[in-house]
C-alpha cells in the first residue's frame, strides 16, 4: 500500500485534539493514525510553547501555524501500484471473502484473475480496509457511557413527505436529531434542506435547547449521497470548523459505513418519526419545530431509558447540564464556504453572482466565504478581497483589481477628466471640457488620451498646445499630438496675413448697371 500523506487540515485536527487536554492514545484511536505520527506534530506545538488543557492557541490558527511550521505539506499522496490493483479487484475480493478465507481468496485472484500481489501484500491490504472482511465476527462490545458533558452524537434522518397548505405541493422533510451520550437527552428538529446553512443553525438551536456546549460531538461521516457535497468533503467543511472553534467543541466523525460509532443515535431517527411524526398534520415547518421542541422535552425526555433506566431530562438537569460549556457571549455568525476559479475577466462567480478578485489571482482557486453581508475571498488562509455580498444575478467589480491599463476607460470618467484638466492649465481644461460638452462618452477617450499626453512631454508644452490648437480654431486630440510630436507649440504665432479682398463698389446700382451694359451694348453697336 502507498504511504497517508497528511494535509495541513488533517495536522491541524490532531493539534485541535491535542489543545483540548485528549492523549495521544485517544487521539490516534479516534483519528485513525499511528501514534507516531501523532506525537511528531505535538511534539512540535509543545516545542512552541503551546501547553494541552492551557491558555489560548495560536493567534492566527493552527492551520496557518501549521504552513508556517511544517511548509510543504503534501495534499495527497499517490496510490501504489498495488493497492490501484486491489482496488480493480475490490467487488470480487468482498464476494469470495463471504465464502472463503483470505488465503483461498487470495490464491484464486492469483490463479483466476491474474492478481499479481503477495499474499502478504493482501492480508495487509484486508488489515487496512476491516469492511472487506466481511466473514469477521460481528460480536458487538458495549461501549461505557462517557462522561456527562462530554459527547453528543449527531444524525440526519427522513421522516416523510408533508402537504404544503400554501401551495398544495408535497415536500420533503428530514429530521435533524442529537443526543447527549451520557444523559440520552434529545433534540430534534425539521428541516427541507440538508445544506451547510440548515447544518450550522439546527447546532446553534440545540445548544440554546440544552443550554449548553458539549466537549465532543460525533456526526456521521457524511457523503454527497447522504447529504449535499457542499456541507461535507472528505475533511470538514470550513463553516463547521468555524463553528466549532466559536462554541469551543471538538469534531470527532464516526469511521464509513460504522454506526456502532455512534450506537446512541441510530434509534432516534426512526423513534421521532414513530412517535412524533406519523399520523399529525402540520401548517407550517415553524409549527413542526415548535411541536416538535415540546415532544422532546415532555415525551422523549419524560419517558424512562431502557438503558440508563431514568428519565433523560431529570438526568440531564441534575448530572449533565451543570458539566456542559457555557454558551458563548457573542453569537456566532452563519457562512457559508464555497470554491471558485478567477476568471480571465478578474472575477469569481459564487452563488449566482460575480465579484472582481486582484488580476494577479487569475487563473488561480479561491476560497470563499459568505455572510449575509459580505463575501470574502481567500488563498491559502490569507484573506485578499472582499465585497458586499450581492444577489444573483448581480455584479461586484472594483475597477483597481484590473491592470491600469485595461481599466483607464472606466476609472477615468468625464468628471475625472475635466479635474485632470483644471490642474494642468487652462488651455487644457478649455479643450477638455470643449470636448465632452459636445459629446461626453464619444469625446471620453480623445479627452484622456488629451490628459496623457502630459505623461510624456509634460504639462506645460501640453498647456502651450492646446493654447495654440485653440488659436487655430481645432483643439481635438489629433491637433494637439501633432503640435507636440513637432514641436510647433515653441513657434510665436504668425501674424495673420492680409486678405486680398475687392473695394465695395459704393456709387449705387444705376451706375453699376450702366458699366456693366456699356461694354455690352458698345459690342453690339
Amino acid at each position: 500500500m502507498g504511504r497517508r500523506s497528511f494535509a495541513v487540515r488533517d495536522i491541524v485536527e490532531i493539534l485541535e485534539h491535542w489543545h483540548q487536554g485528549r492523549s495521544i492514545r485517544k487521539i490516534a484511536a479516534s483519528l485513525g493514525v499511528d501514534r507516531k505520527t501523532v506525537g511528531k506534530y505535538t511534539d512540535a506545538a509543545r516545542q512552541a510553547g503551546f501547553i494541552p488543557g492551557q491558555g489560548p492557541g495560536p493567534a492566527e490558527g493552527w492551520a496557518a501555524w501549521v504552513d508556517w511550521v511544517f511548509p510543504g505539506v503534501r495534499e495527497r499522496g499517490r496510490l501504489h501500484p498495488t493497492a490501484t490493483e486491489f482496488q480493480a479487484h475490490q467487488e470480487q475480493i468482498t464476494t469470495l471473502l463471504q465464502e472463503v478465507t483470505p488465503t483461498v481468496a487470495w490464491r484464486r485472484l492469483r490463479r483466476e484473475q491474474g492478481l499479481q500481489a503477495s499474499l502478504s501484500s493482501f492480508r495487509r491490504h484486508l488489515r487496512q480496509h476491516p469492511s472487506e472482511q466481511v466473514r469477521r465476527s460481528q460480536i458487538t462490545v458495549r461501549r461505557p457511557d462517557p462522561p456527562p458533558g462530554d459527547e453528543a452524537q449527531v444524525d440526519y434522518g427522513f421522516l416523510g413527505m408533508w402537504l404544503d397548505p400554501w401551495t398544495g405541493q408535497r415536500r420533503a422533510v428530514h429530521a435533524f436529531a442529537i443526543v447527549l451520550a451520557h444523559s440520552r437527552h434529545l433534540f430534534g428538529q425539521a428541516v427541507f434542506r440538508m445544506d451547510q446553512q440548515a447544518w450550522d443553525s439546527c447546532h446553534q438551536a440545540a445548544f440554546a435547547f440544552f443550554g449548553g456546549v458539549p466537549r465532543r460531538i460525533v456526526p456521521d461521516n457524511l457523503k454527497a449521497g447522504v447529504l449535499r457535497p457542499d456541507l461535507y468533503d472528505p475533511q470538514f467543511n470550513r463553516a463547521y470548523a468555524e463553528l466549532a472553534h466559536h462554541y469551543g467543541f471538538l469534531i470527532d466523525p464516526a469511521r464509513a459505513a460504522k454506526p456502532k460509532d455512534k450506537p446512541r443515535i441510530e434509534r432516534m431517527i426512526p423513534f421521532i418519526r414513530d412517535d412524533f411524526w406519523r399520523g399529525r398534520a402540520f401548517s407550517s415547518l415553524p409549527e413542526i419545530n415548535a411541536a416538535l421542541v415540546t415532544w422532546c422535552r415532555e415525551v422523549a425526555g419524560q419517558r424512562v431509558h431502557g438503558t440508563t433506566g431514568q428519565r433523560p431530562a431529570e438526568h440531564f438537569c441534575l448530572m449533565e447540564q451543570p458539566a456542559l460549556l457555557p454558551l458563548p457571549a457573542a453569537s456566532f455568525e452563519l457562512a457559508s464556504w464555497a470554491q471558485a476559479k478567477v476568471a480571465r475577466d478578474c472575477h469569481i462567480q459564487v452563488a449566482g453572482a460575480w465579484y472582481s478578485i486582484p488580476h494577479q489571482y487569475v487563473g488561480a482557486t479561491l476560497e470563499v466565504r459568505l455572510t449575509s453581508r459580505l463575501a470574502q475571498c481567500y488563498r491559502e488562509h490569507v484573506l485578499i478581497k472582499t465585497h458586499l455580498r450581492m444577489a444573483k444575478g448581480q455584479r461586484s467589480t472594483d475597477w483597481a483589481d484590473y491592470p491600469p491599463d485595461k481599466a483607464a476607460f472606466f476609472t477615468r470618467t468625464p468628471d475625472w477628466c475635466r479635474r485632470q484638466a483644471r490642474g494642468l492649465g487652462p488651455a487644457v481644461a478649455t479643450v477638455v471640457s470643449g470636448l465632452l460638452d459636445d459629446h461626453a462618452l464619444h469625446h471620453l477617450r480623445q479627452a484622456q488620451g488629451i490628459l496623457r499626453l502630459a505623461d510624456k512631454y509634460g504639462g506645460a508644452r501640453l498647456e502651450a498646445a492646446c493654447q495654440r490648437a485653440l488659436a487655430f480654431g481645432d483643439p481635438a486630440y489629433r491637433t494637439v499630438k501633432t503640435i507636440l510630436e513637432r514641436g510647433l507649440e515653441r513657434q510665436e504665432e504668425a501674424s495673420a496675413l492680409p486678405l486680398l479682398t475687392a473695394g465695395a463698389f459704393l456709387r449705387g446700382p444705376q451706375e453699376l448697371l450702366a458699366v456693366v451694359d456699356g461694354p455690352q451694348a458698345g459690342v453690339g453697336s
